[in-house]
């Protein structure tokens, strides 16, 4: 790592994060001494640990000492006191994307995957399909895999794939020679001022893309197609219902709401491939991933193989368990699009009623796209909703969740709001029935609900 000469020791300031975790094995691989500092402790930190990292919680100046550099993730601000500290010392200090795009330049064959939404599991599915061809990849996801392991794998090859979220325009900072954008749509608003500002941040990832490279495209996203006149590279396109490059035919669903269907290339049968993941979104996820596989020159029976049995990375229509015939399923659906697809594919599943328990994520988030999620729960038989996860954000009072649940039976008249946990497990406790389909949906701490309603239900 050539951007790393004389550079002996790291400090990441939030290294529990899911992709600053990523980078700091990566470096510890390398041979770099590797500290960090986080809020709490996790699996993700123990693991750390294990493999030779110290790591201080919480954070504190302190933990600074004898650092070369430090790096850190976008949600510490600068009064944390270890970037107090940095600077006074004058230290260098990079954020989390830049580490990141410049360990990319190491990498020959780097893929980005980009979009609002299908990150983790487009990623993840090519990741597995590099894998599995032999290729070696460096992989880095924004979930946990099983089949790696964790969130990241470290290969010895020019391979190396990651996601590239568009927040912040962080992913301009990365250096793919593929990327992939699987669709564009209204998010972050906190950051970015409208939809046209979205779209150009795409436009300029896009253009990140040397000519002999490749970008793939969703040629059901209208917004994303309005790229390939303004790239200079190779440009190839995926869908279903819009004439595409790659395209999906003869889609069947089974009783798991998992499908099998026909890949096209043009005009060319690549023959039939089922997914063990439910979903018309997953179909076009796996459009992408044959789409990338394909330009590397990988074997459709590699391909086939893995879509077989890829089962997705936790969080992403995960089923938690099942008790008295009713299921739990978790999923990190958080934007209005993302529910409506994820109830769409439990609509497929033979069922009675579906629930869907939603953790707003962001107060920017459920004020500006409020009536977009009012309409998105029409999949959903009830809806219960508690309160807003503030992840990076201060509650100013502008918004609640008792706001979304007025502005969601408006529609549908079927939304509830509930405030706590406990409380939400027993009123399911009580009023589901066999064969429901209860999905906890959010990406903050609605994944502790799941386990906690199994526990209940479980109770004599």
């Amino acid at each position: 790592m050539h951007f790393l000469n004389n550079i002996k020791k790291i400090h990441f300031i939030g290294i529990g994060g899911i992709s600053m975790s990523a980078l700091a094995e990566i470096v510890l691989d390398r041979g770099f001494k590797v500290t960090g500092s986080d809020i709490q402790d996790s699996s993700i930190i123990r693991k750390l640990i294990k493999g030779g990292a110290v790591i201080n919680i919480p954070h504190g100046e302190d933990n600074i000492i004898d650092a070369d550099l430090v790096v850190y993730t976008s949600a510490v601000k600068e009064d944390n006191p270890e970037m107090i500290k940095a600077r006074k010392l004058d230290l260098p200090v990079v954020d989390r994307a830049s580490f990141l795009g410049n360990i990319m330049k190491e990498y020959k064959n780097s893929i980005a995957v980009a979009g609002c939404h299908g990150k983790t599991t487009t990623t993840s599915a090519i990741a597995l399909v590099l894998k599995n061809a032999g290729l070696d990849p460096t992989i880095l996801l924004g979930g946990e895999l099983d089949s790696i392991g964790g969130n990241v794998r470290i290969g010895k090859s020019s391979y190396f794939i990651t996601e590239a979220c568009e927040y912040m325009e962080n992913f301009l900072k990365f250096h793919p020679y593929v990327g992939v954008i699987l669709n564009i749509g209204k998010d972050h608003l906190d950051y970015y001022k409208d939809l046209d500002s979205i779209k150009n941040a795409f436009i300029k990832f896009a253009r990140l893309i040397p000519k002999d490279g490749c970008l793939v495209l969703c040629s059901e996203n209208s917004h994303a197609m309005e790229i390939p006149l303004l790239v200079n590279c190779n440009v190839v396109t995926f869908g279903i219902d819009k004439e595409s490059d790659y395209m999906a035919k003869n889609i069947e669903y089974n009783n798991f709401g998992h499908t099998s269907f026909e890949i096209f290339k043009k005009d060319k049968n690549m023959g039939m491939y089922k997914l063990i993941i439910p979903g018309r979104h997953n179909i076009l996820n796996a459009l992408s991933t044959f789409a990338v596989a394909d330009f590397f020159n990988i074997s459709p029976d590699i391909i086939r193989s893995t879509f077989s049995i890829f089962n997705g990375t936790h969080r992403r229509f995960e089923i938690i368990g099942k008790s008295k015939d009713i299921t739990i399923i978790d999923d990190y659906a958080h934007h209005p699009t993302e529910i409506e697809v994820t109830l769409e594919a439990a609509k497929k599943i033979p069922h009675n009623q579906i629930w869907g328990i939603f953790q707003p994520h962001t107060y920017t988030r459920t004020k500006l796209l409020l009536d977009e999620f009012a309409n998105s729960f029409y999949n959903a038989d009830n809806v219960i909703i508690t309160d807003i996860y503030a992840a990076r954000e201060k509650d100013t009072g502008l918004i609640s969740s008792k706001d979304l649940t007025n502005e969601i039976n408006k529609y549908s008249k079927n939304a509830i709001y509930i405030e706590r946990f406990e409380d939400i497990a027993e009123y399911i406790k009580e009023h589901a029935k066999a064969d429901d389909l209860v999905m906890t949906l959010g990406a903050g701490t609605i994944t502790d609900l799941g386990p906690l309603i199994l526990h209940r239900l479980q109770e004599n």
